[in-house]
């Protein structure tokens, strides 16, 4: 950082943990810091973490670090198991949203005359609020379905000529199935997509860009921080530019270190904002890298990689470390395999079994024992353990309208 740069960060800084101890959540976890303790950016890094496990134990308002006056809407994170984490937003944090938003659509390159089709879910998940908010304020015209009722999907595509799909990855490729299944793809007049909420492979990716004749973009966000619209990719599909006039990012590694540029770790995301809800070193478990350089756009804004998977998806089998980012890439790799895949993990007689079952087009049974084999042998060189490779037809493993579940760890 130059040196104007590091003291308008300091100022943030300062700024933002200044209102975060007006919540009760902070007032207690930072009750021995005050904001003129960061001078630095090393003093900065000193700071403790937050997670969602310290979320969930100021439920239902003890993140709030304003009046209840304020808060006009709530939003919640769209975990199942748990206390939910509840998120309040002030009238200024959803314009700031929305503010996020359009810039997402205009780097899409989405203009008031598109017609943008929301499938994402409603309610107290931040999704298909914060795409509805960002099309409006763009201008265009904006087509709010929700999730599931794939029929009545299909029918509102056509007739009102939806432009722009915004969607999980998941439900995008049913989409892109049925359409393909019912023979109405000439009938579809869809442009771009804007797809986010999960992680996807480039084989997915490649599938949903040809089946539904779009250009895809990634889009990033986490109902802690806003919800989706807090950073997208551009044209040149060479990570997501990120909002950093609204937060700031760091990489950290497993211990908590900031890794060096360029390399993999933990996205960790402080507010800088945030009025209703401010985070101070949040940490995503998101694993991305920071992507260095110009990006060809012009786009000042930085960037990071598409996201390779979670922390706290890892799963550890006969010793070997397995995240789904690391299957997508095997499977992107060998010919005749689709880009669906799920992973079974047993314990039987004492030992692990992981049965990996992936989608193929080929039918014959000899072919498929050598497209198994295929994958038994890339899996064992690429990660180190061999599984059990079980091939099925196309279509025949679960499709999701919103996220899909890879890996089933039986054996706890």
């Amino acid at each position: 950082m130059t040196d104007e740069s590091l003291n308008r960060f300091i100022q943030n800084i300062q700024a933002a943990i200044k209102h975060a101890k007006r919540s009760p959540y902070y007032a207690k976890k930072f009750a021995d810091i005050e904001p003129t303790d960061i001078k630095t950016q090393e003093d900065f890094q000193k700071l403790p973490f937050s997670d969602k496990a310290d979320l969930r134990e100021a439920y239902p308002l003890g993140l709030a670090a304003v009046p209840n006056e304020r808060i006009v809407r709530i939003h919640s994170s769209s975990g199942t198991t748990g206390t939910p984490v509840i998120i309040p937003y002030t009238r200024q944090d959803v314009s700031d949203w929305a503010i996020m938003f359009k810039r997402c659509y205009e780097m899409a390159g989405v203009t008031k005359e598109d017609r943008v089709h929301i499938t994402p879910g409603y309610g107290l998940w931040t999704a298909g609020i914060g795409f509805q908010l960002g099309a409006e304020l763009l201008g265009a015209m904006t087509i709010p379905m929700g999730p599931g009722n794939t029929d009545k999907q299909l029918r509102m595509m056509m007739d009102l000529e939806s432009t722009v799909l915004t969607a999980t990855s998941s439900y995008a490729l049913l989409l892109a199935e049925e359409i393909e299944r019912r023979g109405i793809k000439e009938h579809i007049h869809l442009k771009k997509a804007l797809i986010g909420s999960e992680r996807w492979g480039e084989k997915m990716r490649r599938r949903i860009a040809a089946e539904l004749g779009v250009e895809l973009y990634d889009i990033y966000g986490l109902t802690e921080i806003y919800g989706p619209g807090i950073g997208i990719s551009c044209a040149h599909e060479c990570g997501m530019h990120m909002w950093t006039d609204y937060f700031y990012f760091e990489i950290i590694s497993k211990t908590g270190e900031v890794v060096a540029p360029g390399e993999i770790g933990e996205l960790v995301i402080t507010t800088l904002r945030k009025e209703g809800a401010p985070l101070i070193r949040y940490r995503t478990h998101d694993l991305t890298r920071e992507v260095l350089g110009e990006c060809e756009c012009g786009s000042p804004y930085p960037r990071i990689a598409t996201l390779i998977g979670r922390s706290d998806d890892m799963v550890k089998v006969k010793g070997a470390v397995i995240y789904p980012g690391r299957v997508d890439e095997l499977l992107a790799g060998i010919r005749q395999v689709s880009s669906e895949y799920q992973i079974m993990i047993d314990h039987v007689n004492g030992r692990d079994i992981l049965t990996l079952f992936f989608e193929t087009p080929i039918a014959d049974e000899t072919d498929r024992k050598h497209i198994e084999l295929s994958v038994e042998m890339g899996f064992k060189n690429s990660i180190g353990i061999t599984p059990r490779a079980k091939a099925v037809a196309v279509g025949e493993l679960p499709r999701s309208e919103k996220k899909t579940a890879r890996i089933f760890d039986n054996r706890y």
